[in-house]
């Protein structure tokens, strides 16, 4: 069985720098580490990751909760998370929570009792925040917990402006918002807050409808958005049709498109639809989504980076909140 000298011997390096390389720590060249890389697997030399964890104190995974990983873009988040902890040596073990709070408190006293180098909160669950513990890095993806837990999130409220704005300027006046669920407080509640703001400034008709939490986990919006395009586009004449839709992700605007096909609605030339997040479901409607563009792998990276510091005993920013860009597609005409 190949020991930690054996892949020093082989890759041409010392055993110390050799463990620097598995334990992560300290400057370490590309070059230098895929030499030692290349060695282990010449060598089929497994690195014994309890005894590095019982050494260390904890291991070189990350966890990460989300509450679906159905959900494209949580499974967008959960790709690009993996790839930044992979490129700094780190894993991350995966919890799907469902927003059931009593699983997610389970899921951390795991994390915490499998000695996790740090802990991502990608979920909706509410009130969890007495149950972190504070000396464990803990980084919130967007959303925002009380206390002095960091943060990462998109610029939600320039989003819903632009979102907004792109809709006026495309010669929209009734417009309405699709929103996310009262109940749960999340940052994302921002965009819905410009639609309202950038609306009144303009003088322009606008309606705020929201969604259930239930309608979320199921990724079927499908009777309360028909209803919505049946009642504020189809059932009224053409003078009073609502023109524009802003809606809060990707999935709800994408059925949107679909409700419009079913109630003989066109698009972009009798409704307008701006989506938010920009997953791969945005380029796969026909026309294609004009959507906000949320910069996740930069997010991601910000996150793993925030927790690698913490684990330093770097001084991180409570909130980092990262720009976001209109991506003009098919969904809504030239503007005017």
């Amino acid at each position: 069985m190949a020991t930690l000298k054996d892949v020093a011997e082989k890759a041409g390096i010392t055993v110390t720098t050799v463990s620097r390389v598995l334990n992560n720590r300290g400057y370490i060249s590309d070059r230098t580490r895929e030499k030692v890389y290349a060695a282990m697997r010449e060598l089929d030399y497994q690195p014994n990751e309890v005894a590095r964890s019982l050494s260390k104190r904890r291991t070189n995974f990350i966890g990460v909760i989300v509450p679906s990983v159905m959900h494209p873009y949580f499974s967008k988040v959960v790709h690009y998370l993996e790839q930044a902890a992979f490129s700094k040596g780190y894993k991350i073990m995966l919890c799907s929570s469902h927003h059931e709070k009593e699983k997610e408190i389970e899921y951390i006293d795991m994390l915490r009792s499998n000695k996790v180098a740090g802990i991502v909160i990608c979920s909706r669950t509410q009130d969890i925040a007495e149950h972190l513990n504070l000396s464990m890095p803990v980084v919130t993806f967007e959303r925002e917990l009380p206390g002095n837990i960091v943060s990462v999130s998109c610029d939600n409220y320039q989003g819903g402006t632009v979102a907004t704005r792109h809709l006026l300027d495309c010669g929209c006046r009734r417009l309405v918002h699709i929103s996310g669920t009262p109940g749960v407080r999340l940052v994302a509640d921002r965009r819905g807050a410009a639609f309202e703001e950038v609306c009144r400034a303009a003088g322009v008709e606008h309606a705020v409808y929201y969604t259930e939490e239930a309608q979320f986990q199921s990724m079927d919006y499908t009777a309360f958005i028909r209803k919505i395009v049946a009642d504020t586009v189809a059932g009224r004449p053409e003078g009073e049709r609502v023109d524009g839709v802003f809606a809060s992700s990707d999935v709800i605007a994408a059925e949107v498109l679909q409700a419009c096909a079913q109630c003989g609605i066109r698009v972009p030339e009798d409704l307008q639809i701006v989506g938010f997040d920009d997953t791969e479901i945005a380029l796969l409607t026909t026309p294609r989504l004009t959507t906000i563009h949320q910069p996740v792998e930069d997010m991601c990276r910000y996150t793993v980076s925030n927790i690698l510091r913490r684990l330093e005993g770097e001084t991180v920013p409570a909130r980092t909140v990262l720009p976001v860009q209109l991506m003009v597609r098919g969904t809504t005409a030239p503007a005017k």
